[in-house]
C-alpha cells in the first residue's frame, strides 16, 4: 500500500477553524477563547503574562492569507515533485546527456555510476519535498472531528496524513489474504488480552472475543473496517511482542498482519468517531514495537489531538446523561492515551501533548478480569493493574512538566525539595500496590519506577544541584534497574509489555551511570560513607537509601563493572530485535570508554594486589 506518494498528487487543504489560538493553548491543544488581554485557560493556569493572543502570524483576518500561502507553497513543492519524478524516470534508461552504457553490467561504467547518483538523488529530492509538505500540514488547525478528511470526500484523508508523517519505512504488501488459522489468530488474541489489555484497557475484552467468533464462522457477518482494523492490529502487536530477531518469524508475521490492517485505515481512523481513538492507540502501541516501520512519537501526537477535538480530556457535564459503564469506557479510552502521551514524551524528553491543567478527567473504576477466550475461568481474578500505571504516569507528568517542562530561564525554588517530594510520593505509591498483583506486572512497574527516581533526581532544570547522596541514590537504583531487565531478557518469554522504549530507557540508565561515576567515582570505589542531607524545617527529607538488591556479589567496583558490561549485552539483544538499538549500543560503548577502562585497570591493581603480585606491576 503507497500511501507517501498519493500525499502530493491532489491534497486538499480545508482548515477547520481559524489559525489564532495562543502559543500556550497551541502547545498544549486545547481549545483557545483569544480573550484580551489573557485567554481563560492562560487566566485559569494562573500565566497571563505568558499569553501571546493572537500574534502577528497567527492574527484574526490573516487565516486565509495564511491557507493561500500555504497552497501556493503546495504548488510550488508539486512542480518540484513532477521535475523529480520525470528525471528518475528518464535516468532509470540512460544517464544524464549520456547515451544508454554499451555494457549495463559493468560496475564502473560511467553511465551506471551517473545513473544510480541521479536515481538516488531524485528519489531523496522527492522524499525530502513530501516530508517539507506533511510538516507543513502541522501548522492548519485541523479539528479531528471534521467530516473533510472522508474518503469519499477528498483524496487527502486523515489516516493517509498520519500514516505518512508516521511512517519510517513503508510496509511491504501483504503476501496473502487468507485469515491466520484459528487457533494461530487465537493464541496471539489470547497473549494480548493477557499482557497488554490489561494494562491499556481501551478496549472491552469482550469485543475482541466475539470479534474472532464472528470472523472464523462459515457465514460470517459484514465485517466494519475498523474492526478488521483491531483484529488485525491485535494479531500484529501480539506477534511483534513475540519477537527476539528482526528476522523472526514472529516479526515477520507482525509485518504481514499490520500490511493487512493498512487498507482499512481510512474508516478506521475517520475523524469524529470514538473507534478512531482505539485505531490510533493500537498503531502507537505496534510502533512502539516496530521502530523501523513507524515512529511512536507521530501516532500518539495524532491520538491526543484526536481526544481533544473529541473532549475526552474533560468528563462530560453532570447535566449530560450516561451510563456507568459509558462513563468508565470514555475515562479509560483517555488514561490509556495520557498514559501513552507521557511514557512517549518522557522516553524521548520531548514535551507533552497536553498540558495537566488542561485535562479534569475522573480515574476510571477497576476493570473485572474475564475469561480467556479458551473459556477458563479464574478463581481469583488479579487485579486491575491500569489504575495503579495511570496513578504512576500522573505523577510522573506532575514533576516531569514541573522540572522539565517549566521556563528554564526561571529557577525553581527550592528545587531539590521539591525533587525529595516528588520521589516520596512516588514512594508512596509503590506501598500501596496490591499484594495479590501478578509478578510479571509488579516487576514491569518497579522498573517503572526505578526509571522515575533516577530520572526525577538527575534533573539539572531549573536550578535544581544533584547532591553527592542523590547520586548514591541513582548509582543504586541504575544496578538494581539493569540487573532486573537483565534477568527479565534472558528468559524465554515476556509476560508484560517490552517495546523499544525500554531500549531507550536502558539507554538513558546506563548513561546516567556512567555520569555518576565519573563525577563521584572515587568517593563511590573507595567505600566512603555518604552522608543523607540534614532534613530542613518545613520540607521534605531526602529518602533513605533503597535496600541493596545484589548483596554478596562484590564491593562497588565490581558492581559498575558487572552493570557496565550487562548494559552493552542488554542494548546487543536489543538490537538484536530492534536494529535501531545498535546505535545506542554505539554510543554507550563511546561515552563509558574513558569509565570502563578506568574501573578495568583499578580492578587490575586490586586484583595483582590481593595475589601478592604488587611488586610485579610497571611502575609510572
Amino acid at each position: 500500500m503507497v500511501l507517501r506518494s498519493s500525499l502530493a498528487d491532489s491534497p486538499l487543504l480545508k482548515v477547520s477553524r481559524p489559525v489564532s489560538a495562543c502559543s500556550r493553548c497551541r502547545s498544549a491543544k486545547v481549545k483557545c477563547d483569544n480573550k484580551l488581554p489573557a485567554c481563560t485557560a492562560c487566566e485559569r493556569a494562573g500565566r497571563e503574562k505568558e499569553c501571546t493572543a493572537a500574534n502577528d502570524q497567527f492574527a484574526r483576518g490573516k487565516e486565509r492569507s495564511y491557507v493561500a500561502a500555504l497552497e501556493l507553497r503546495i504548488e510550488k513543492l508539486e512542480r518540484r515533485l513532477n521535475y523529480a519524478r520525470s528525471t528518475n524516470a528518464s535516468v532509470a534508461l540512460n544517464g544524464p546527456d549520456e547515451p544508454p552504457a554499451a555494457d549495463p553490467n559493468r560496475k564502473d561504467s560511467l553511465a551506471f555510476i551517473r545513473a544510480a547518483i541521479h536515481r538516488k538523488a531524485a528519489q531523496n529530492q522527492e522524499n525530502a519535498d513530501i516530508n517539507t509538505l506533511v510538516s507543513d500540514f502541522g501548522y492548519l488547525a485541523i479539528n479531528t472531528t471534521t467530516r473533510d478528511f472522508e474518503p469519499s470526500e477528498s483524496n487527502m484523508t486523515f489516516a493517509r496524513l498520519v500514516l505518512a508523517a508516521a511512517t519510517n519505512d513503508p510496509v511491504p504488501e501483504p503476501k496473502t489474504t487468507n485469515l491466520p488459522a484459528e487457533s494461530a489468530a487465537r493464541a496471539l488474541v489470547q497473549l494480548y488480552e493477557t499482557n497488554i489489555l490489561p494494562l491499556y484497557p481501551a478496549f472491552p475484552a469482550t469485543m475482541l472475543h466475539a470479534l474472532v467468533s464472528d470472523l472464523y464462522q462459515e457465514h460470517p457477518r459484514q465485517i466494519r473496517s475498523s474492526e478488521y482494523w483491531l483484529f488485525w492490529m491485535v494479531l500484529a502487536i501480539g506477534s511483534a511482542a513475540q519477537s527476539r530477531s528482526h528476522q523472526d518469524e514472529h516479526y515477520l508475521n507482525a509485518v504481514e498482519f499490520v500490511g493487512r490492517a493498512l487498507p482499512h485505515a481510512d474508516r478506521a481512523l475517520r475523524p469524529g468517531y470514538a473507534t478512531q481513538v482505539q485505531s490510533l492507540l493500537l498503531l502507537t502501541q505496534y510502533a512502539m514495537l516496530d521502530p523501523a516501520h513507524f515512529d511512536s512519537w507521530h501516532p500518539i501526537g495524532f491520538t491526543c489531538r484526536a481526544v481533544v477535538d473529541q473532549g475526552l480530556h474533560q468528563d462530560p457535564p453532570h447535566t449530560q446523561q450516561m451510563s456507568p459503564d459509558a462513563l468508565d469506557e470514555r475515562r479509560r479510552i483517555f488514561y490509556c492515551v495520557y498514559a501513552l502521551d507521557r511514557a512517549t514524551s518522557m522516553v524521548h524528553a520531548r514535551g507533552f501533548s497536553f498540558y495537566d491543567d488542561a485535562v479534569s478527567v475522573a480515574l476510571p473504576s477497576p476493570v473485572l478480569a474475564s475469561g480467556t477466550l479458551s473459556g477458563n475461568s479464574m478463581s481469583k481474578p488479579p487485579p486491575d493493574p491500569s489504575i495503579p500505571l495511570f496513578k504512576l504516569r500522573q505523577l510522573q507528568s506532575d514533576w516531569y512538566q514541573t522540572l522539565y517542562q517549566g521556563n528554564p530561564s526561571e529557577s525553581l525554588p527550592d528545587a531539590n525539595s521539591i525533587i525529595w517530594q516528588k520521589y516520596f510520593e512516588m514512594w508512596e505509591w509503590s506501598e500501596r500496590l496490591p499484594a495479590d498483583m501478578s509478578t510479571p506486572i509488579r516487576e514491569m512497574l518497579d522498573l517503572e519506577l526505578r526509571y522515575s527516581y533516577v530520572y526525577c533526581i538527575a534533573s539539572p532544570a531549573r536550578g535544581a544541584q544533584v547532591s553527592a547522596y542523590g547520586k548514591l541514590l541513582i548509582f543504586d537504583h541504575a544496578i538494581a534497574y539493569v540487573d532486573k531487565v537483565y534477568d527479565i531478557i534472558n528468559l524465554s518469554e515476556n509476560a508484560a509489555f517490552y517495546t523499544y522504549h525500554d531500549a531507550l530507557r536502558m539507554f538513558f540508565m546506563g548513561s546516567q551511570f556512567v555520569a555518576v561515576l565519573r563525577d563521584i567515582g572515587d568517593l563511590l570505589l573507595s567505600g566512603s560513607s555518604i552522608p543523607m542531607p540534614p532534613p530542613v524545617p518545613g520540607k521534605t527529607s531526602p529518602p533513605p537509601r533503597p535496600v541493596r538488591l545484589d548483596r554478596g556479589t562484590g564491593d562497588n567496583l565490581d558492581r559498575s563493572l558487572r552493570c557496565l558490561e550487562r548494559v552493552k549485552l542488554i542494548l546487543r539483544l536489543y538490537g538484536n530485535r530492534w536494529e535501531h538499538a545498535l546505535a545506542l549500543l554505539n554510543g554507550f560503548e563511546i561515552s563509558s570508554e574513558e569509565v570502563w577502562e578506568d574501573l578495568t585497570a583499578r580492578r587490575a591493581m586490586r586484583n595483582a594486589a590481593t595475589t601478592g603480585q604488587w611488586h610485579q606491576l610497571p611502575r609510572a
